[in-house]
């Protein structure tokens, strides 16, 4: 792996630029600091960004491949809607990828993946929940330690095309953690316990345990999201779609997500 990728081409300026100004963009949309339907003119963001109009447009269009970016023909881009609808969609389709992926990870993964997930646990567990009257809470080292931790749990699994899925899951389901991380149902769960019961199973190599907890932990983080977003309809009668709250003025950047690695490379 390390021959890889020391043999990989050097990118030209304008690809760095571009691979910055995608980054800066997910990492702003990932945290909600871009709300979703927000307009995103590439002219504005090169005012702020000051990398080109070139790679701003190219950043956009790997986004919207991505499904974080909407390109609308003849309306420029916006950041995606955010439903209950997709949501719901959403949720499901991970609970299944991350069913496969955890069962491959547990079939496979050695000490060096356990001891991967038991220091995961450790320094998830070290970390205080967001405090959202704090104006770093959409930055919060939680956020960032807790995608570590379930991205350890598949680490171990042998199939690139779903560590791949996996991560485009992650990052839709982050957009909406958000709002979970401030709703009254998340005080109600011992999230802790939660993991913990999760990373014992898997240690025990109890797969059917361990996708049991953790299709249970998916579907409560749905609960929670869709218990934050059910406020009263609007004039229409329709409900609300759901949006993450801007962050603040001065939030500190969060750190890139972590990518689970392939189980080679793991070793």
């Amino acid at each position: 792996m390390e021959a890889s990728v020391l043999n990989e081409p050097v990118p030209d300026a304008s690809g760095s630029r571009t691979e910055r100004a995608y980054e800066r963009l997910r990492q702003e949309i990932l945290r909600g600091e871009l709300a979703p339907n927000e307009r995103l003119r590439a002219a504005d963001l090169d005012k702020r960004f000051q990398l080109g109009l070139t790679p701003i447009r190219e950043a956009l269009a790997r986004l919207g491949s991505e499904g974080l970016v909407a390109i609308e023909a003849h309306r420029g881009a916006r950041v995606v809607e955010s439903s209950p609808a997709e949501l719901i969609d959403l949720t499901r389709t991970r609970r299944e990828i991350e069913r496969l992926c955890l069962a491959d990870a547990i079939a496979h993964g050695d000490a060096r993946w356990e001891a991967g997930i038991v220091a995961a646990l450790h320094v998830l567990h070290r970390t205080p929940l967001p405090d959202f009257s704090r104006s770093d809470a959409m930055a919060s080292e939680w956020e960032v330690h807790h995608r570590a931790f379930h991205a350890a749990l598949v680490g171990a699994c042998t199939s690139q095309w779903l560590l791949r899925f996996w991560n485009q899951l992650a990052d839709h389901s982050q957009r909406y953690r958000k709002i979970r991380l401030e709703s009254a149902h998340l005080q109600a769960r011992d999230v802790n316990a939660e993991h913990q019961a999760i990373v014992d199973a898997v240690l025990a190599r109890d797969a059917a345990t361990a996708i049991a907890l953790m299709d249970r932990h998916l579907q409560e983080t749905e609960n929670a999201v869709r218990q934050a977003g059910s406020s009263a309809p609007d004039a229409a009668g329709a409900a609300p779609a759901l949006s993450a709250p801007r962050a603040r003025a001065g939030a500190k950047a969060a750190r890139p997500s972590p990518v689970p690695p392939a189980r080679g490379s793991a070793r």
